[in-house]
């Protein structure tokens, strides 16, 4: 996967298209990542204690990473990432637009 945890990704497609969140998880083995404040979702939970009530949660869910695309950290735009060695030979991220690396 190209996403990391941290990363600023924008959603596009689905009923958040076009929102720009920060990656909170990545869940490598089923290609989904969890985005902070995106694709969120309510969860009924049940009074624990007596006299006490029961609420809604909204919790963000995992969605497929190919519903988002990596936003540069220099160019603001939504791109591919290409992997190449670096100078001191460890591997980095790059954008293939402005050929800035992302690491």
């Amino acid at each position: 996967m190209k996403i990391r945890k941290g990363d600023t990704v924008q959603i596009l497609s689905g009923k958040d298209r076009t929102r720009r969140g920060k990656v909170m998880r990545v869940l490598p083995k089923t290609f989904q990542i969890v985005v902070e404040g995106l694709n969120l979702r309510k969860k009924h939970s049940r009074p624990r204690r007596q006299g006490e009530k029961g609420k809604i949660i909204d919790f963000p869910a995992a969605l497929p990473s190919a519903r988002a695309g990596l936003v540069c950290p220099h160019c603001q735009k939504v791109v591919r990432v290409g992997q190449r060695f670096s100078a001191d030979g460890k591997k980095e991220r790059w954008c293939r637009k402005c050929k800035a690396s992302i690491n």
